[in-house]
């Protein structure tokens, strides 16, 4: 199975987003977000693309784990309760993983559309 089928599925998570439309749990409507995942089912299937999409999630992954630390560590020094601690740092560092692989493949596709392949 390649790559892009996996981060396709990732556009799966798109389907919480129903959580807030169907509840007064407003929160879950950011899951809609994942809905552009789908696009990787369509796209062309080659080396330079999974290698993007692959370093993008390896740099959301280690700076997810990050913010699970300095969150959980930043929690505790204030005198927080070491479960909420924990809690906090799991859904900082979610996000922030999140964020920063979205942010990557949207830089990685516009320096593509661009022309500008290279890395620097």
């Amino acid at each position: 199975m390649k790559k892009q089928y996996l981060y396709g599925s990732l556009g799966l998570l798109s389907l919480l987003g129903f959580i807030g439309v169907f509840t007064e749990e407003r929160s879950f409507l950011a899951f809609f977000a994942f809905a552009v995942d789908f696009q990787y089912f369509f796209l062309p299937s080659d080396e330079m693309a999974e290698a993007q999409l692959t370093r993008a999630a390896a740099l959301g992954f280690v700076a997810g784990m990050l913010a699970v630390m300095a969150v959980t560590i930043g929690t505790l020094a204030l005198g927080g309760n070491p479960g909420r601690a924990l809690a906090a740092g799991c859904a900082a560092g979610w996000a922030v993983s999140v964020a920063v692989f979205a942010l990557l493949t949207a830089l990685y596709g516009f320096r593509e559309s661009w022309g500008m392949d290279r890395d620097p």
